[in-house]
């Protein structure tokens, strides 16, 4: 019982986690999605484009269901950091449409396996899994790139999930936090 319990939270929380970074692209121009934010590069669009490929992967390959598409190998060192961004050729329709196929494709394997079904992940340490861990990672991974998507967005356009408010609240709020940090300069 707890066993399905569990298997249905953390998909439902998977499910959620994939719509906010979807959600994040919404109103965006076809630029905005794909520039470089920050040092590395990290952008909108980038993000949607690893999360499709690894969870491909991850509940795929890693369960011997084989997503249906072409995918780089996992080992292949020449193609490791291109999932994070998309080419100039690349549409923004194509990587959500393969985002939402490769969720379709996950969803499959979760709802088809137990959650003590075995895998195996030939990238880890510690290769023998179970559908329970792999799940817990992959939500995991979703989380942390819906955080940094809300952080992108925010850098765009201002565009936040907080609790609408006006600009004269966030420039008082920013000078009561920049007031707290410079106690400690």
């Amino acid at each position: 019982m707890i066993d399905d319990f569990a298997k249905r939270y953390l998909h439902d929380d998977l499910r959620e986690a994939r719509e906010a970074v979807l959600a994040k692209l919404d109103g965006l121009d076809e630029y905005s999605v794909r520039r470089p934010l920050t040092a590395t590069g990290t952008n909108l669009l980038g993000l949607v484009k690893h999360l499709a490929l690894w969870e491909t992967r991850y509940l795929g390959e890693v369960f011997d269901r084989p997503f249906p598409e072409p995918l780089p190998r996992w080992d292949d060192l020449e193609a490791r950091g291109r999932d994070f961004w998309a080419t100039a050729d690349e549409t923004r329709t194509e990587i959500v449409d393969g985002y939402r196929r490769a969720a379709e494709h996950s969803d499959a394997t979760i709802d088809v396996l137990a959650i003590d079904a075995p895998g195996y992940v030939p990238w880890w340490p510690r290769p023998d899994v179970l559908l329970f861990t792999v799940l817990v990672h992959v939500l995991t991974e979703a989380s942390r790139h819906a955080g940094h998507a809300d952080i992108l967005r925010e850098q765009l356009d201002g565009a936040t999930s907080a609790p609408p408010r006006d600009r004269e609240f966030w420039t008082e709020r920013c000078a009561e936090i920049e007031r707290a940090a410079a106690v400690h300069r």
